[in-house]
């Protein structure tokens, strides 16, 4: 009987074995996507938290549902997960862009931060079938919201954020063209 076992045995490990190198055969075929961008890495992870952070909410709202305040209300919410220091009126150190002593004033989630949060939720939204005319992200409110924190935050710091000034290509090439008729006047 120990030999009918022992075959038995040599038989079903074969059969295993077989189908393990099958199994292996079929994931080599299969070829592995490429790994994700930390761009495309951090987009997933932001569109996660904000869905669960509406599943959280009473009564949760389904994504479908979702409208700007809640967009707002989360930005609100992530502040209190902040790294910046933004200094209150009432501050001694208000207007100050280096402080020399610590002091109470809350901390709160930089402008920047907030602003690329906001560029990665709106592009996941619409690749998750969302359409642009309705992108809760997109929305006039958020942009004055974060135009709010963005001066909000540079006064608390003292420091001015000024428009860069977007140069035209059409001026470009009329400076380019005046410097090259300013050489073949001077030669």
């Amino acid at each position: 009987m120990s030999g009918d076992h022992r075959r038995k045995d040599s038989v079903e490990a074969s059969s295993s074995r077989s189908t393990n190198a099958d199994h292996h055969h079929q994931q080599q075929q299969q070829p592995n996507p490429p790994p994700l961008s930390r761009y495309e890495s951090q987009k997933r992870r932001d569109w996660n938290t904000f869905g669960q952070y509406l599943k959280n909410q009473t009564p949760p709202v389904p994504m479908s549902h979702c409208q700007f305040n809640h967009v707002l209300d989360f930005l609100r919410y992530l502040d209190q997960f902040g790294k910046t220091k933004v200094h209150l009126h009432c501050c001694v150190f208000f207007g100050q862009p280096d402080p020399p002593a610590p002091c109470t004033c809350p901390l709160r989630q930089a402008w920047g931060s907030l602003d690329a949060l906001i560029g990665r939720l709106r592009a996941a939204y619409e690749e998750h079938g969302g359409a642009p005319e309705t992108n809760p992200f997109g929305n006039g409110a958020i942009r004055v919201y974060l135009r709010e924190v963005k001066e909000c935050q540079a006064k608390a710091r003292g420091i001015p954020y000024k428009k860069k000034k977007k140069r035209r290509n059409n001026q470009l090439k009329a400076i380019s063209d005046e410097a090259k008729g300013l050489k073949q006047i001077a030669s």
